[in-house]
């Protein structure tokens, strides 16, 4: 094959001798009488690795798909890590599936390779929401799980979330470890693959009313709800396991809320959007459409595996505003310490915890009602694994990230769309009956504490090339970085790969007390915070940049956003230049 590497050649030819089926080395030869060589070295050129959101990919034949060979491979990876790690004991694990292409048949690949290796399996027979399969993991007292999602990517993505037995994703040493034991894989043949009936059993009926009412114990205001329960909610699945949240916000005790029906159905084509991502403004066209003409007071939609959320408020000319991840995580931060203090209920030894990249207006807020904020890594599985182990030391009250997902409560270690949309409901509510929106309580926390502007700007680049470019990138920040970004000196630059922090005016060095991550974070002299880190995801490569002026009055708003958004302008032209 003389298009194609030696390395990436030789895997091809493996799959086309080995013991794979027809239907996958028919896949192959196709590709190879067409001559798409760059489909085959994207497939081939390397093997899927866990990132911040676990194994995640295109579906397709190859080592770099998602496919039952890949699947199969990591789970059997993860059950003889297991093995090890439990010894002879009983081993139990949960296996949940979201509405994407393949995810029944995914599953059930994987629950195949666990009862080969004499794992017991409790199996979610229909799709579920990640953070119920969080919360199963502990309920059912399981040593591991597998939820079978993509979360917010395209269509054409699958993927596979491991959890421990904190109900937390696999974080390192566990995730380092385990992709050692599918290395060591040297043909699918060490794949157990023969399912044993006798260990593969329902999830019971019960754990569905286990997570609904661990939800509503997380509910501060319930006399509130009584008062405002016609708060008018438009609510969007986006096609995906979200159809449980108007359950949820009916247990909480609102009655009138209202799904865009087209978009209700679970689908994994996803026919009604762009992509199932509740951060684009395209994926909530449907349901801010539905609720102008229908007057409601709150519009919400989740991904296809409800962990993350996207909300709309009434802006201040009383139209629909999209707010992001920051702003949201910034009024649930504000309601849940709030409120708990001003009714008692703040605990001496509560925390709240948000990541790296995350708004430090969240940190304004709990010094403010005067709880730690803690920052922990991006990725959702950081905060869990601090959950964990702050355990009995502690007690978490509410955790965010900027890309749209937070957990009120303990019940999970992961993040909770579920959960999210009924707090944030109660919160509209609770606002609502002082007379305010959250957009209201949005400037005054804008007043108090300063206003901070984020933005998020993701480059793409697919297959290794991208790869490679994206690394290129980082390496030319890291041995160059800029000296000025929008007009300010750049200070400090926190490298999370090599754990130190540089005083750039000074000449010293600080160490990094978080694990070793990718991520390059520059703080110019004006106070702006600039992030620069490859997605683990996608094939992407995010700049994170948050500004900070600020704000007299309400009616300030526009004039300083405006301000706040040029001099954002400016430093990602500057960053990328």
């Amino acid at each position: 094959m003389p298009n194609l590497d030696a390395s990436t050649s030789a895997r091809v030819q493996a799959w086309l001798e080995g013991p794979y089926d027809a239907a996958t080395k028919a896949e192959i030869r196709r590709l190879l009488d067409a001559g798409d060589f760059t489909a085959l070295t994207d497939a081939f050129y390397r093997d899927l690795e866990f990132g911040t959101g676990g194994l995640r990919g295109i579906m397709g034949v190859g080592t770099n798909r998602v496919n039952r060979y890949t699947l199969g491979a990591a789970t059997q990876g993860l059950s003889t890590y297991l093995r090890k790690q439990y010894g002879d004991a009983p081993i139990s694990v949960v296996i949940a599936h979201d509405s994407r292409h393949n995810g029944n048949a995914f599953a059930n690949v994987v629950a195949d390779v666990f009862s080969a290796n004499g794992i017991k399996v409790w199996f979610f027979e229909g799709m579920r929401p990640t953070p119920e399969l969080s919360f199963a993991i502990r309920h059912l007292g399981c040593q591991s799980g597998v939820m079978l999602t993509a979360s917010h990517n395209p269509k054409e993505y699958n993927g596979y979330k491991a959890y421990w037995n904190d109900g937390g994703q696999i974080i390192a040493p566990h995730d380092r470890n385990i992709i050692g034991e599918v290395q060591a894989i040297r043909t699918v043949d060490e794949v157990k693959w023969t399912r044993d009936p006798a260990l593969v059993l329902p999830v019971p009926a019960e754990v569905d009313a286990a997570y609904l009412a661990a939800l509503k114990a997380e509910s501060l205001s319930p006399e509130i709800i009584e008062r405002q329960h016609d708060l008018r909610i438009v609510f969007s699945p986006l096609h995906g396991t979200g159809v449980m949240v108007p359950e949820a916000l009916h247990a909480f005790g609102f009655t009138d809320v209202r799904m865009v029906s087209s978009q209700a159905v679970p689908d994994g084509d996803f026919p009604t959007v762009v992509y199932p991502n509740p951060e684009e403004h395209e994926a909530l066209t449907l349901a801010l459409q539905q609720a102008e003409t229908e007057a409601a007071d709150l519009v919400m939609a989740t991904d296809p595996d409800a962990d993350r959320v996207g909300v709309a408020v009434r802006g201040p000319d009383g139209r629909f505003l999209l707010l992001n991840g920051n702003q949201t995580a910034s009024l649930l931060f504000e309601y849940v310490l709030s409120v708990r203090k001003a009714t008692g209920r703040l605990p001496e030894n509560g925390y709240v915890v948000k990541t790296i990249v995350t708004s430090h207006l969240l940190d304004a807020i709990a010094a403010h009602h005067g709880v730690p904020c803690l920052n922990v890594l991006t990725g959702f599985k950081f905060i869990g694994a601090l959950m964990t182990e702050r355990q009995g030391k502690g007690r978490f009250l509410v955790g965010g990230e900027e890309s749209y997902g937070y957990l009120v409560g303990e019940h999970a270690r992961d993040k909770d769309a579920v959960v999210s949309c009924c707090l944030i409901a109660e919160m509209t509510a609770y606002w609502k009956d002082q007379g305010r929106s959250p957009f209201d309580v949005l400037l005054d926390l804008y007043i108090r504490h300063g206003f901070y502007r984020e933005k998020l700007v993701s480059l793409t680049k697919t297959g290794k090339a991208g790869a490679e470019e994206i690394a290129a990138l980082m390496a030319k920040l890291r041995a160059t970085p800029p000296a000025t970004l929008g007009g300010s000196r750049v200070v400090l630059l926190r490298d999370y790969t090599e754990r130190r922090e540089r005083n750039l005016a000074a000449g010293t060095e600080t160490p990094i007390a978080l694990p070793k991550s990718d991520v390059l974070q520059f703080v110019t002299e004006d106070g702006s915070i600039i992030s620069a880190r490859p997605s683990g995801t996608e094939p992407k490569i995010k700049f994170y940049c948050s500004v900070k002026g600020g704000l007299p009055s309400r009616a300030d708003y526009a004039r300083v956003a405006a301000e706040l958004d040029a001099k954002t302008e400016a430093i990602l032209r500057d960053l990328q230049d």
